[in-house]
């Protein structure tokens, strides 16, 4: 589904429900079942920022294209929401990996002696064999 979004901002239900030619009541839906969280005005008036938008269009996307109901939407999201935590987990344990494995660089590159993971005896690196005779 293209976007059909010109500018970022906030957009009111009706505008919402007119770009994506849904009902009103399909977005309220939506929110009730925890799909959707617009943000509100002080007046209670239902904002819909770009991000919103983007969830929608994956929402419709699972609902018009794939035939999910709501409550297999609602595990996908769910799924979708876990897989990015833990994305962004891992992509935190790898940095920590780089910066740890550059201070340990740094600290041999500066004659600290020892090797990146210490040894529990030397190592000993094998004699190349001797070249054979015809």
């Amino acid at each position: 589904m293209a976007a059909k979004r010109k500018s970022k901002g906030a957009y009111m239900i009706s505008a919402v429900a007119e770009m994506y030619e849904i009902h009103p009541q399909t977005l309220r839906l939506y929110e009730r079942e925890g799909l959707l969280k617009p943000s509100r005005t002080e007046g209670n008036t239902r904002l819909y920022t770009d991000e919103d938008l983007e969830r929608l269009e994956f929402i419709l996307n699972l609902a018009r294209d794939l035939g999910v109901n709501i409550a297999g939407i609602a595990i996908i999201l769910q799924m979708r929401e876990r897989m990015e935590e833990m994305n962004r987990q891992m992509q935190s344990f790898v940095e920590y990996v780089r910066t740890e494995m550059l201070a340990r660089f740094q600290q041999n590159a500066a004659g600290s002696a020892g090797a990146i993971v210490p040894l529990r005896r030397p190592a000993v690196a094998p004699r190349p064999a001797a070249p054979r005779k015809p």
